[in-house]
């Protein structure tokens, strides 16, 4: 939020005081401002007031005219001026020869054969308005030759106060409160706010209000009639610009205007569209066109403001098209508001549509704020169109109030939390000048928090040591280091899992740990024919491309194995991340934590990534819980998946996740030649197997006998299950030498391992072994391969 000190000194005196200083101390006591500060108006020089006295038509152009100025010069100068709105008499801003504006210097030009001697301005040239139709209208009586400076408010400091950090605070989204800040820090007064009485319209008719819905907690409205003043003041329009707002009419801007100074949202209507003021919301749902142009869908849960039945604008975030001011406008019905916090933003987060409203009203405005904003607009409507005509009384339906918040403590209390003295003259000082109500009984405070700090900010007595002790200054606290125990924090063996997992797959193997956000990415997801399946959605999501929360993390990894595919020929990412699969009986997210591990290859076929990847995770599960896995085949159960080789992960008999090979169409999307693996596994499942520890035995004295078998098998399940079967102490290791693929069909040798601790053992004894091996897998038509 940007904030103008001219508008601050408006309300406190801050004549002869560092300003930049004054600023950075807000900055530490109240809210964080951003690092740089603008000194608007300073890279302008030499600009006055001067008046058209003649013009002519350029002979060889039409847009182009030849004016003769009077800026207070003993001669008139002779000006090129292509603006089409000049006219004799008219006053503007002429910067002279020697003038600066911006990192240009004015001197005498030729243009189209004429030389200028200065230059007649528009507002966005001197950086006043982004308004560049013509040349500045000065209707004010203003002698020539005056300084523009002089005569509107363009020196000004600009600051940004981070919008983050005044989320707890409602106060400081207006001038005033901002002000209130600055006075306090300052050591000066605030001036009160200068407002009309509105007691003297009492006796005129009421505005028919009525509030219909609890949403509404204050509505309150006056209407005006005879409004002539169609352009707002020349040092509102640059205060609004600085601020960041652009000027609209003379009504628009003083709504905005009054906002931006009060922090109470505003709006006008023109009254012919508001004679009977409701606010509702709707059975069902509407389309609504804003002041913007857009066509708003508005759903049952939209406070509507309505003219009768009709509505007229959306509660709190903006007003309808058909009831805005236009040209022919002369009455008007203000509105002076006050919503519910959280039924404004979430409106606003269903409509996708945050405004400058919406985002003071999520804040938990002060409702007492709505009469005097409107007292406000009364006062200055009335000093700047004096013909104006106040039509109604003042009309306020408030039927919900915060309740008061009163805290109290002792000095004792002060001095514990703080662990310095501060006085009590200090503390009462300091609260006062904030707003507070004090009363002092001894060393006991009894504290009145003002209306505008109570809605949400000040409720505990630690509140009101932070409104202290931000004031003091946290720089004048002596720095002193902290005595406390510290205790060694047990690491959870989740958390010890995923690190060990982490370390192994970037150490050994050589992985890229991957981070990515919870829902599926629609149109990723599209590029590479992959469907996005059903699952929990974000409600109110303003992308609807991420409204999914994924089931699975590899079509994630998929894309991004896609977005880095052509950065390196072999690649393999991980992540330990959440998924979500539908809901429980509580209507709660089952939320699980995977392990998700994507290779890529341009250099090794399917078949030797696969096993690359099954070795990963064996050397992982080995190093982890010191136990070996086993796959199962199953169906395969997403439409990225290839259809083969997909296999369930077990250990213990217990599925940990799932094995496979992307589909040859997903794979084409990412590169033709490219091989594609995935692993998903569940980490509670794997933290939740028992550790087999290491296990040590002693070295056999005899020589081992190795035993080659080669079995006619496209799958080794069978055979490993009829070793299993055999289930002899002599076979001590058991693995997979090779694979055959030949016209016969595919063979799959293994070398069985046969030892003993006492004695050599012999040939018979190992090939009774092997046989019975054979006799198991014969019964499946499982045989030895024939030389």
């Amino acid at each position: 939020m940007l904030i103008s000190i001219n508008w601050i000194k408006d309300f406190v005196d801050l004549s002869g005081l560092d300003i930049d200083e004054l600023i950075h101390k807000f900055s530490l006591s109240t809210a964080e401002v951003e690092n740089e500060i603008f000194h608007k108006g300073s890279d302008l020089s030499g600009i006055v007031v001067a008046e058209i006295k003649s013009i002519e038509n350029h002979p060889d152009s039409k847009k182009l005219h030849l004016l003769k100025v009077d800026a207070g010069e003993p001669e008139l100068t002779d000006v090129v001026c292509g603006a089409p709105n000049v006219r004799v008499g008219m006053k503007t801003a002429f910067a002279k020869l020697g003038a600066h504006i911006g990192d240009i210097d004015i001197t005498p030009r030729d243009l189209a054969g004429f030389t200028s001697y200065g230059m007649c301005c528009s507002e966005k040239e001197l950086g006043l308005s982004d308004e560049n139709a013509g040349i500045i209208d000065i209707t004010d009586d203003v002698p020539v030759g005056t300084d523009l400076k002089e005569v509107y408010e363009i020196d000004d400091i600009i600051f940004e106060v981070d919008n983050k950090s005044l989320t707890n605070r409602p106060d400081l989204w207006g001038h005033y409160g901002i002000a209130r800040e600055f006075a306090t820090l300052a050591g000066r007064p605030l001036k009160a706010l200068d407002t009309a009485d509105l007691s003297v319209y009492n006796d005129l008719p009421k505005v028919d209000i009525r509030i219909e819905d609890p949403l509404c907690k204050r509505y309150t409205g006056i209407q005006f009639g005879n409004i002539t003043r169609k352009v707002s003041p020349v040092n509102m329009r640059i205060r609004l610009f600085y601020c960041g707002m652009r000027a609209i009419n003379f009504l628009a801007d003083l709504t905005n205007y009054l906002m931006l100074e009060m922090g109470q949202p505003m709006h006008a209507f023109d009254s012919r569209q508001a004679e009977k003021i409701r606010v509702k919301r709707f059975e069902k749902p509407f389309d609504f066109t804003t002041l913007d142009g857009v066509v708003r869908h508005c759903d049952e849960n939209t406070l509507m403001i309505c003219n009768d039945d009709t509505p007229v604008a959306i509660a709190g975030i903006m007003g309808g098209l058909d009831s805005e001011i236009v040209d022919d406008t002369t009455s008007l019905t203000l509105e002076s508001a006050n919503f519910d916090a959280v039924s404004i933003r979430k409106s606003s987060s269903r409509l996708a549509h945050r405004t400058d409203a919406s985002m003071r009203y999520e804040k938990s405005l002060d409702p007492e704020m709505t009469a005097a904003a409107a007292a406000r607009f009364v006062k200055l409507l009335s000093d700047f169109d004096g013909g104006v005509k106040v039509t109604s009384s003042l009309t306020d339906e408030y039927i919900t109030h915060f309740d008061k918040v009163t805290l109290n403590f002792d000095k004792a209390f002060v001095d514990r939390y703080t662990g310095i003295e501060i006085s009590n003259e200090t503390i009462v000082n300091t609260l006062t000048s904030l707003g507070f109500g004090v009363t002092l009984d001894g060393d006991n405070f009894t504290v009145d928090v003002p209306t505008w700090r109570a809605t949400k900010d000040v409720t505990l007595k630690a509140d009101i040591i932070e409104e202290i002790t931000r004031i003091y200054g946290y720089d004048n606290f002596d720095v002193n280091t902290a005595t406390a125990p510290l205790f060694p924090v047990r690491i959870f063996e989740e958390k010890n899992v995923e690190e060990q997992i982490k370390d192994i797959l970037v150490k050994r193997f050589s992985l890229h740990e991957v981070h990515s956000y919870i829902w599926a990415y629609n149109d990723e997801y599209k590029k590479l024919g992959i469907d996005v399946e059903d699952n929990i959605k974000l409600l109110n999501a303003t992308n609807p491309n991420i409204e999914t929360i994924r089931r699975s993390m590899i079509p994630n990894q998929i894309c991004q194995a896609r977005t880095n595919a052509s950065y390196a020929p072999d690649f393999g990412i991980f992540e330990i991340g959440r998924v979500v699969d539908g809901v429980d009986e509580n209507n709660l997210c089952r939320e699980h934590k995977k392990l998700g591990i994507t290779l890529f290859s341009k250099t090794m076929d399917a078949q030797s990534l696969y096993f690359k990847l099954t070795d990963m995770i064996s050397v992982v599960i080995d190093d982890i819980r010191h136990k070996k896995l086993s796959y199962k085949a199953c169906e395969a159960d997403h439409g990225y998946i290839h259809p083969k080789n997909y296999n369930t992960v077990l250990c213990d008999g217990r599925e940990l996740g799932k094995i496979g090979l992307l589909h040859p169409t997903v794979i084409k999307k990412i590169d033709k030649k490219a091989a594609v693996v995935f692993l998903e596994l569940d980490i509670d499942a794997l933290v939740s197997v028992e550790n087999a520890g290491i296990r040590y035995s002693e070295t056999s004295k005899f020589p081992a006998i190795d035993v080659d078998l080669t079995f006619v098998s496209d799958r080794y399940a069978p055979i490993k299950e009829a070793i299993e079967e055999v289930n002899s102490d002599l076979i001590k290791n058991v693995s997979v030498i090779d694979i055959y693929n030949d016209p016969a069909g595919k063979a799959i040798t293994i070398r069985l391992s046969f030892v003993h601790t006492e004695r050599t053992l012999t040939k018979d004894e190992v090939m009774e072994i092997a046989d019975k091996i054979t006799a198991i897998l014969s019964k499946q038509g499982i045989t030895l391969k024939s030389l």
